[in-house]
């Protein structure tokens, strides 16, 4: 936004556009904040609310630098946010100390309650602890003028619009009716990941959207909301325009995030970032946190998507910045990132960075099988079978014909069992390099459709355009009818099936780290096939520094019998899978507490990331939310809508009150909200 002076002195009155203020995207840290007069006044209370309802920046988790104070270090005390919780804030950037009542409110008093120290400037003096209660004053200071300010503006029952158009009762519950009606058919949507507006929403259109439509349909079977709704609702304050749809949506997104941050508490953590350009070719950046919450429970949770210019390191950074900011993260607690190949964010000597594995597995396999050149022909002609067959929609109506007769003629001679989810229709599918066990997925299909993919090469051979293309086909249904074809085919369906279930437990955001290496292992056995044997030895009492030889004698690891009898049997007495499980096992048996640094080493083996598979679905859910159709849609309206819809279990434990008090308090509303019966 362009800084204006709207309270300068000078008599001039130029003429400037007004910039409309994006209240979701406000600087969080107090550091980087303009002052509020900079603001258009029609804007400034709108604001004032953003910033009260998101509470002072206080990033209780940092790990707050140090300051030459003659001969003494000193820094700022994190005890002092349970001193002053409601107003102190501290900027991370600049490393001050700022108060929220007085940059909202505080007026021009000179000098009084320490001038600008705690508005513009910043406060720094950590020896001096009392110039915090000497800035909060008497009950006249300048700061509880602030505070009373502050406390006025989101008592909507005070402010000036309200008692002008003051409401009774019933006009009361009919407002909360109609904003939970239309707050229910939000919520809905949301989670299902539908569109909310139709091409025309006027009263007599017969494509209004999904939104009116539900809203209609919910009055047709509710007579209370009936009453208060649509055409029976005041014409101008009906709750169902496009910006109440968009706040409302903003306030479920708003409580969702916050339901997580409170999740993560003061846990360690580790970041998993992505980009991708969504329909309208705007780059945008996933974000997820990996954490352990306070059950012992590994999850991963989607934060949000935000629009960079470009996917340099420092504009990545710098948006990584800007959320944990915006979400009074701080970065001292991290202890992982994972990027997908995005090696131009190796900043940081502090954190370690894992590669997607289940990438990395997919384009390993790949690139070392065409390494060879007969498996690199093999390749080559099943491209050729996708080009060709999946050349026409005909092509690929005939394929599915000549598949439903093969089925049908199967079940007749009783040569495949029929039950629920057998023999579905099945169509061919194209691999490719960089999609998770698509080469598998592609070889399976050909095996089992791999007579109507000849019938349907004969077909154009028989009935091709021209003869180019039935000599092309002509030549392929020779290569593939070959043993070589079909043993190269069933070589590499049996290799890449092998390595599929691998992929896919990498894929799931509970995996971690350690578990992954033994996947890894159990997989290059299952591979390699070696089975080792050995002669059986007496039993002796071993001596707990020498490394431990298991019986049968396998390959020999760096072990010794004290780590084997005390951490790998606790793991089998404890009937425990992993390091996942012994978390949890720590936590419900109160272990974590008797021995915090054991339990602090889980901990981030467990929140190093394996997989960048949270923010790969994530732009999965983008191109559901901002389709062809709806490509259109800004940037914070399709956040608002992923974070809902991609984490859907946190947001249906919502109260659907907390969305309703932050949506009215986002704003002067005409509408009084009743008291809960």
């Amino acid at each position: 936004m362009e800084n204006l002076d709207y309270n300068n002195e000078s008599g001039s009155n130029p003429k400037r556009t007004r910039i409309e203020v994006d209240v979701a995207n406000l600087p969080t840290d107090p550091g980087l904040r303009i002052k509020i007069c900079n603001y258009h006044p029609n804007e400034r209370d709108q604001i004032r609310r953003h910033y009260l309802q998101n509470k002072p920046c206080q990033p209780v988790d940092h790990d707050f630098p140090q300051s030459q104070f003659g001969k003494t270090k000193r820094r700022f005390n994190l005890v002092w946010f349970k001193d002053y919780p409601s107003w102190l804030e501290h900027s991370i950037t600049k490393d001050a100390a700022y108060c929220l009542f007085c940059y909202l409110f505080r007026p021009d008093t000179g000098d009084q309650g320490g001038g600008d120290s705690f508005v513009t400037e910043g406060f720094r003096n950590w020896k001096k602890k009392e110039k915090l209660q000497n800035h909060v004053g008497d009950h006249n200071s300048a700061h509880n003028i602030a505070q009373r300010k502050c406390e006025a503006l989101l008592n909507q029952r005070q402010s000036i619009q309200t008692v002008i158009n003051k409401q009774s009762d019933v006009e009361k519950r009919e407002y909360r009716t109609r904003l939970n009606a239309s707050m229910d058919c939000i919520c809905f949507l949301l989670r299902q990941g539908l569109a909310f507006r139709g091409h025309d929403e006027s009263k007599d259109s017969n494509n209004q959207g999904n939104f009116l439509e539900l809203l209609r349909f919910l009055a047709n079977h509710n007579e209370e909301i009936d009453k208060a709704v649509l055409e029976n609702a005041p014409e101008n304050h009906q709750m169902t325009s496009p910006d109440i749809q968009k706040e409302i949506a903003n306030a479920a997104a708003v409580e969702t995030i916050n339901a997580i941050i409170k999740d993560i508490g003061d846990s360690l953590f580790a970041i998993i970032v992505d980009e991708s350009r969504d329909m309208s070719t705007k780059e945008q950046m996933a974000i997820a946190l990996r954490y352990v919450d306070k059950l012992g429970h590994v999850n991963e949770r989607f934060l949000g998507i935000t629009h960079v210019n470009n996917t340099s390191a420092v504009t990545l950074k710098s948006a990584i910045e800007e959320v944990f900011n915006k979400h009074s993260l701080s970065i001292s607690r991290l202890r992982g990132q994972g990027y997908d190949g995005a090696s131009n964010m190796r900043d940081n000597p502090s954190a370690y960075y894992v590669y997607c594995f289940a990438h990395q597995l997919q384009l390993t396999l790949v690139a070392v099988a065409k390494n060879h050149i007969q498996i690199a022909t093999f390749f080559n002609l099943v491209a050729k079978v996708f080009n060709i067959v999946g050349a026409s929609c005909k092509r690929h109506d005939i394929l599915r014909e000549k598949r439903n007769a093969e089925v049908i003629e199967a079940l007749k001679n009783n040569e495949i069992s029929t039950g629920r989810g057998l023999n579905q229709e099945m169509s061919l599918k194209r691999p490719g390099n960089t999609r998770w066990s698509s080469h598998y997925g592609a070889l399976v299909n050909i095996i089992h459709m791999f007579s109507s993919v000849i019938d349907v090469i004969e077909t154009i051979i028989e009935d091709g355009l021209d003869s180019d293309q039935r000599a092309e086909a002509n030549i392929l249904i020779g290569l593939l009818q070959t043993f070589e074809f079909v043993f190269d085919l069933h070589l590499m369906k049996g290799v890449l099936g092998k390595s599929n279930e691998l992929s896919q437990a990498l894929q799931r955001k509970d995996q971690d780290i350690v578990n992954a290496m033994k996947l890894v292992d159990i997989s290059k056995q299952r591979l390699q096939e070696v089975s080792a044997f050995c002669a059986k030895n007496n039993i002796d009492v071993p001596d707990m520094d020498d490394f431990y030889q298991p019986r049968p004698r396998r390959k020999a690891q760096n072990m010794k019998n004290s780590h084997h009898y005390q951490v790998e049997l606790f793991y089998t007495f404890s009937a425990l899978k992993g390091i996942g499980q012994l978390a949890e096992k720590m936590v419900e048996m109160k272990k974590n507490v008797s021995y915090p640094l054991v339990y602090s080493l889980v901990t981030l083996a467990l929140i190093l990331p394996v997989a960048t598979a949270t923010v790969e679905r994530a732009f999965s859910a983008m191109n559901i939310i901002k389709n062809r159709l709806r490509n259109r849609i800004g940037d914070q309206w399709m956040n608002d809508c992923l974070v809902t819809y991609i984490e859907k279990d946190i947001f249906k434990t919502i109260e659907c009150e907390e969305i309703m008090q932050r949506f009215q308090n986002m704003k002067n509303r005409r509408g009084q909200l009743s008291k809960i019966s």
